[in-house]
């Protein structure tokens, strides 16, 4: 998944108000850091993205 993919999905989860935030400050627990953090130290987008989905509840389309 592309990291502009990876970002739309979760605007369209979170909405466009809270991504930063919710990017910056929600820890993943499947992955025990933040979105930025993971981002950061090389984890791929996917990975990212099925621990976010285990935290919120996400759409089926965007799964």
């Amino acid at each position: 998944m592309r990291l502009s993919d990876f970002w739309e999905r979760l605007t369209a989860v979170v909405g466009s108000e809270y991504t930063t935030s919710w990017g910056r400050d929600m820890v993943l627990p499947d992955i025990g850091l933040t979105v930025e953090q993971a981002i950061a130290s090389g984890v791929e987008t996917a990975v990212i993205w099925r621990a976010v989905c285990e935290c919120v509840e996400v759409p089926s389309y965007l799964r």
